[in-house]
């Protein structure tokens, strides 16, 4: 029993020391998702490589490793499918065989870099990379792909989100919702009042400012904006790499009859695969924030009617 103790006490402080090693190495590429859980992220890039390749390399630390269990991992790269992701979960998982019983993160995270450089040296093979708009839960054998987790994807449908912003166009006010976990991964929404696509453009970009929401897996998006003049909707919305999430929101949005309105529902992937039950759990959240907030025309209309009761 003694053994088992000091077994586990030796692991959490191997765990803790390895943390504070990685997180010193390498600073801002390195974040932690939740603690308490012992989820990290880190953000590995081919450095000066071209065409310049990046991958998200997902760890959860058992409460038996490194003596015993190997980390759980996924690598998020809407590039890396088929045959080269399988290449490179053998080698990391030769690594771990290999050095059985130690520390292994850095190991693996470097491995992961030297994947990414000698796979942008062989430019040819590469799919594209960032035109990948897949999900893990769509196809377990292709890992969760998702693109670039610090880039702001603007639809290329609405071209005008790109359109240089005039200098005094304030960000709107952003609330932060609750959050939902199940089985480690979690999900939580963002909310603003929006009237223009500079304005959507303004906000997404204020939330990657978030280091946390920066780094979550897939960061999922819808708005709708009232157009006085046309008498219709100015609308859209991006899966972020959660295949069919985003349009599933915007239709949320749709049946609430919400207007000018942004939702963002970030999630940070556990580990261990949801099914159906994460477009549940986005959409909950979303409903959650907009009840909360009074954006949606069911909640507007009853407090209407209570109002016009009294």
């Amino acid at each position: 029993m003694a053994d088992g103790i000091n077994t586990e006490n030796e692991d959490l402080q191997a765990q803790i020391e390895e943390i504070e090693a990685l997180s010193s190495i390498y600073g801002d590429e390195w974040c932690v998702i939740d603690e308490a859980s012992r989820i990290f992220c880190i953000k590995i890039c081919s450095d000066s490589e071209e065409p310049k390749l990046t991958a998200c390399l997902q760890i959860v630390l058992p409460c038996d490793y490194p003596s015993t269990s190997p980390p759980i991992y996924q690598i998020n790269a809407a590039w890396l499918r088929g045959p080269e992701r399988a290449k490179l979960a053998n080698s990391l998982e030769d690594l771990y065989v290999e050095h059985m019983g130690e520390c292994i993160l850095y190991l693996w995270v470097e491995k992961v870099r030297e994947f990414l450089v000698e796979t942008s040296q062989s430019a040819e093979t590469v799919d594209q990379p960032g035109k990948v708009n897949m999900t893990a839960e769509e196809d377990v054998e292709d890992g969760d792909n998702i693109p670039d987790i610090r880039t702001i994807r603007v639809s290329a449908k609405e071209p005008h989100l790109y359109a240089d912003l005039a200098n005094d166009e304030e960000v709107p006010p952003i609330k932060h919702g609750e959050s939902i976990t199940d089985r480690r991964s979690t999900f939580q929404p963002h909310l603003a009042p929006v009237v223009t696509p500079g304005q959507v453009k303004k906000v997404l970009e204020e939330l990657y400012e978030n280091k946390k929401i920066a780094s979550a897996t897939h960061n999922i998006y819808a708005y709708r904006i009232y157009c006085e003049d046309k008498q219709s909707f100015l609308q859209d919305c991006d899966d972020d790499g959660e295949t069919a999430a985003g349009g599933r929101l915007l239709h949320l949005l749709q049946i609430l009859d919400v207007r000018n309105v942004l939702v963002v529902v970030s999630r940070w992937y556990g580990g261990i695969l949801l099914g159906p039950d994460r477009f549940k759990h986005i959409n909950n959240c979303a409903r959650n924030i907009l009840v909360e907030e009074g954006h949606a025309a069911s909640t507007v209309r009853r407090a209407s009617e209570e109002s016009s009761s009294q």
